[in-house]
């Protein structure tokens, strides 16, 4: 699992989150050294984050497919937790909630893990999908039925079945590509990453048109320009650790880096529909899971068919 060019790309984004740090805590002393500039505060806080975030899949990485898969079984079961607290549930509901915690998550996790294709690409949408109305049907309660279903099958399609894709990567059989898999989860998540720094950076230093002013106010097109585009050109220079040519690179940097855009504001219009600022507090001054990992969630099927459809023989 931990071949040379991983290595590599680890030690890669150490340097940079080294720098970064040193950055951070430079624009802290001299801009905000008692917290009044939420911008760099918040510039702070994502890169505690990332820390964070790096040294687990670091861990996950060395490992293996056992880590890697646990860790997004267990991220899945956090982020799970966060999303249903928002939803409109009532006592009718513990049935279809325990299903979704200690029967749907374990078994599509254990699907992946023995490489079962054809089960875990379909298990949620179709089995669980159709399992949840029957369970809360059964509890007779009629009041919000529609609202209640629909919010559970939701949270198990972005928190489970999306997120569990990242790891389905492992498994993708690429000619030429054998044992170098771990490389395409971390080149996913630091190309949407990354581009969620950039937006961030572009939209503060250049940002005027507002892309949906009532749902994320930071979100400009500038900045959504500027992010891709980076992220994309940064992403294609680190062609030659993937499977792809450089302009296959970029086709794929550009396709997951718009997705990845597109789910910060769709998660963004979920929070604001429920009236909260994050999804959880379970990363000090910064969200929770959701709040850190919405992009490559909405990014991750998408990456995960593309690849599997054109360079995998599976």
């Amino acid at each position: 699992m931990t071949s040379p060019h991983l290595l590599w790309l680890l030690a890669g984004v150490g340097t940079i989150l080294v720098v970064a740090s040193i950055v951070g805590e430079i624009l802290r002393l001299r801009l905000s050294p008692t917290g009044e500039n939420p911008v760099i505060e918040n510039l702070n806080a994502r890169i505690n984050a990332w820390w964070v975030m790096v040294i687990c899949l670091a861990l996950a990485f060395i490992a293996g497919k056992p880590g890697v898969v646990l860790l997004f079984a267990l991220c899945s079961f956090a982020a799970l937790r966060e999303f249903l607290t928002l939803t409109t549930q009532n006592r009718a509901d513990h049935w279809s909630l325990v299903a979704c915690f200690f029967l749907i998550l374990p078994l599509q996790y254990a699907f992946l893990a023995t490489d079962w294709y054809g089960m875990y690409s379909i298990f949620i949408p179709v089995y669980a999908f159709l399992l949840l109305p029957v369970l809360s049907a059964l509890r007779g309660s009629t009041k919000d039925f529609l609202i209640r279903v629909s919010e559970t099958q939701w949270a198990l399609m972005i928190c489970v079945y999306c997120a569990s894709h990242v790891p389905a990567l492992l498994y993708l059989k690429i000619p030429g590509f054998e044992g170098r898999n771990v490389i395409l989860i971390a080149y996913l998540i630091f190309v949407v990453q990354l581009s969620d720094v950039m937006q961030y950076v572009w939209g503060k230093l250049v940002g005027r048109t507002k892309v949906a002013p009532n749902l994320s106010p930071s979100k400009t097109w500038e900045g959504l320009i500027g992010g891709a585009l980076t992220a994309t050109a940064v992403g294609t220079a680190l062609w030659w650790m993937t499977p792809f040519s450089p302009l296959q690179a970029a086709g794929m940097c550009l396709l997951i880096t718009m997705m990845g855009f597109f789910g910060g504001l769709v998660m963004s219009a979920i929070k604001r529909d429920r009236g909260v600022k994050d999804w959880g507090h379970l990363i000090a001054g910064h969200g929770g899971f959701i709040d850190r990992l919405d992009s490559v969630i909405f990014a991750a099927p998408i990456f995960f068919h593309v690849t599997r459809w054109i360079w995998s023989t599976t």
